[in-house]
């Protein structure tokens, strides 16, 4: 007797270590867009959730923001009840303009529909279909966006109720997977538009594949893992000092005292709790912002995502919204 094809039997491990913690009788959802990564989770926790004594479901999120969205979306939900997922639905959300751009705005919708729906099912767990190449681009982003250690340390396999079975498994196998199962695949032309930065940063990764070898993305995800709990431990020293600190104005001596390395964590938190998005802060704001502490000659405001400003005077940092006009 012939085991599962070894792309398949790959997922449905990583899928099952997930799961091994999961409540009998707990409702699992899916979140397929129909692409590889997420059919081929989609058919591993088909396979693997009621195993574990779990029921397990999908939501498709459909973005409206392609011509045909509402078809791929539908073709989607189809084969994840045809896998035998239930229940299964498609959601449907409006992709606003934001500061952050269309892909976090995406990103935005999209999270809030999952939410939503594992809300009002009950759901113990949302799964995403993110892998190993998708956590190599997040680091490349960070790397070239400056923006420190956390976006170096990438997407975490669990936050809350969501969490990331396939962050050790690489795209190549979850293409495999989907084509040994019989799935057909729905390739997103955003992920080839160069218009989009993860595009851009998806053509710089084969780049690198193809001049350094084929361990490049798994070299990525490593490093990854390593920051991150570095960066556990600076953000939970920098979330007791943003505490300690209060809303603003903040005392000048008091963010002094924190170490560099913890202080640029209390900036990212106190902006972010002002109203600056925090996907839109980078390094450079947060550096300005400092240079208000250890290089203080009199400068004027300095001006952060979300309309603040921010300000010294009195020995003290004060934060306020942009004048309009």
């Amino acid at each position: 007797m012939t085991g599962p094809h070894p792309a398949v039997a790959r997922t449905r491990l990583a899928v099952r270590a997930a799961l091994r913690d999961t409540a009998p009788g707990s409702l699992v959802l899916v979140a397929c867009s129909g692409g590889a990564d997420s059919l081929a989770l989609a058919a591993a926790t088909a396979f693997e959730a009621p195993r574990a004594g779990l029921r397990a479901g999908a939501v498709v999120v459909d973005h409206g923001l392609q011509e045909g969205s509402a078809e791929v979306a539908e073709r989607a939900a189809d084969q994840c009840t045809g896998l035998g997922l239930a229940p299964v639905e498609v959601a449907c959300v409006d992709v606003g303009p934001t500061d952050d751009g269309p892909e976090a705005a995406a990103r935005t919708a999209r999270y809030a529909a999952l939410e939503e729906a594992a809300d009002r099912h009950a759901a113990a767990l949302v799964l995403l279909g993110h892998t190993r190449d998708d956590q190599a681009e997040q680091v490349l982003l960070g790397l070239l966006r400056g923006s420190g250690a956390r976006s170096l340390s990438g997407m975490p396999a669990r936050r809350g109720r969501f969490v990331r079975p396939l962050l050790g498994v690489g795209r190549d196998t979850t293409v495999a997977a989907c084509a040994a199962t019989g799935l057909e695949a729905w390739a997103d032309p955003h992920n080839a538009d160069p218009a989009y930065a993860r595009a851009r940063v998806r053509a710089l990764l084969g780049e690198l594949r193809a001049t350094l070898g084929p361990g490049v993305p798994a070299a990525l995800a490593r490093s990854a893992e390593q920051l991150r709990e570095d960066a556990d431990h600076l953000d939970a020293l920098a979330a007791t000092a943003a505490a300690e600190l209060g809303v603003a104005p903040w005392d000048v001596a008091g963010l002094l005292a924190q170490p560099r390395a913890v202080r640029t964590r209390v900036w990212r938190r106190l902006l972010t709790a002002a109203g600056s998005p925090a996907g839109a802060l980078s390094s450079r704001h947060v550096d300005a912002c400092d240079a208000l502490l250890t290089d203080w000659r009199g400068q004027g405001p300095v001006f952060v995502p979300g309309h603040l400003l921010v300000r010294r005077s009195g020995g003290r940092v004060h934060v306020g919204r942009r004048p309009s006009g």
